[in-house]
């Protein structure tokens, strides 16, 4: 098989160097680039003759699809799929894979770190110690005790509900799918409109749909308490960012911590969270530990292999409908 690796990986030199020996013994032709390119024209040079495809997040449109005959399988090396023309890969009969569940404590982790941040007011606080200024009258509060909403109910979400309860929150999610394996330590599902109005602090984990696009929009944002914070490590354009903007602006709810957003940062100078208050924003962070790349890798060959086997794997579209 021609293998095409159309960008790093994220992880240190050796286990690169590893991954790609590891293919290579078993007979493939690897190719492996090292710059980062999303140009369609470099994309479809890069994949031509590629019967295997492993990229993370670049867009890959049904132009690039179309030009690259030989493909068989998109292996993702990342959780979401938005960026792959599923349509596309399903007509030509090209297989998609993620790598579903190799950041889910990376990212949730980070949600509770936010939350914490915003709480307690740590950034702020640290720019007035850097001042060589002191508290100033700043006063945080406790995430133990609080009310902590979870939107999606997928590993992420989850893993995030069990951090959550650890630091003393009671627990509301909501679902299309209620599972019983979190009302079982506690967890209690609700409507999207009570678990706003409920929420002192509102996390979203559920990917990018027609149905989730800006799920959380004006309507949603007056239904919370003035009190609340919004975090969102899921996919940007589940919130109206500039309804956001306007929420925060007004004082409808008191802080927002966002690490995705429409496209990938840098941030446009007229993005409207940069000049919204009270926000902690981050460039797109929630997956990027040394052991979630590390697990990456592996699930990325582990996909492959199966691919080459006929195993089951983490297909996320139709092939062959």
């Amino acid at each position: 098989m021609k293998i095409s690796i159309l960008e790093p990986l994220g992880v240190g030199q050796e286990k690169m160097d590893a991954f790609i020996a590891e293919l290579a013994q078993s007979g493939h032709d690897v190719r492996y680039f090292e710059k980062r390119e999303t140009n369609p024209q470099i994309l479809k040079e890069r994949m031509a003759d590629a019967e295997i495809a492993v990229l993370t997040n670049i867009p890959i449109g049904a132009d690039v699809i179309e030009a690259c005959p030989s493909l068989k399988l998109l292996d993702v090396a990342f959780t979401g799929f938005d960026h792959i023309d599923l349509s596309a890969c399903d007509q030509k009969g090209i297989a998609v894979c993620n790598a579903a569940g190799f950041s889910t404590t990376a990212v949730a982790e980070l949600s509770i770190a936010m939350a914490l941040d915003l709480l307690r007011k740590i950034t702020p606080l640290d720019l007035e110690t850097r001042k060589n200024e002191s508290r100033n009258g700043f006063l945080g509060a406790n995430l133990q005790g609080k009310t902590f909403g979870i939107v999606g109910s997928g590993m992420i979400g989850l893993e995030t509900a069990r951090l959550a309860a650890a630091f003393g929150c009671k627990v509301l999610a909501y679902s299309r799918t209620q599972k019983e394996e979190a009302m079982k330590t506690g967890v209690e599902y609700c409507c999207l409109e009570d678990l706003c109005r409920q929420s002192d602090v509102l996390s979203l984990h559920l990917p990018l749909t027609e149905e989730s696009k800006h799920l959380i929009g004006k309507k949603e944002l007056k239904l919370m308490p003035k009190h609340a914070i919004l975090i969102n490590t899921a996919r940007g354009a589940v919130v109206d960012y500039d309804a956001l903007a306007g929420a925060l602006k007004s004082g409808e709810i008191a802080a927002a911590a966002i690490d995705v957003y429409e496209y990938e940062p840098p941030l446009k100078p007229d993005h409207p969270l940069l000049a919204a208050p009270n926000t902690l924003l981050m460039p797109h962070i929630g997956y990027a530990t040394k052991e979630a790349m590390d697990l990456r890798l592996d699930i990325v060959l582990e996909n492959i292999q199966a691919f080459l086997s006929g195993k089951s794997m983490r297909i996320v579209n139709h092939p062959n409908s």
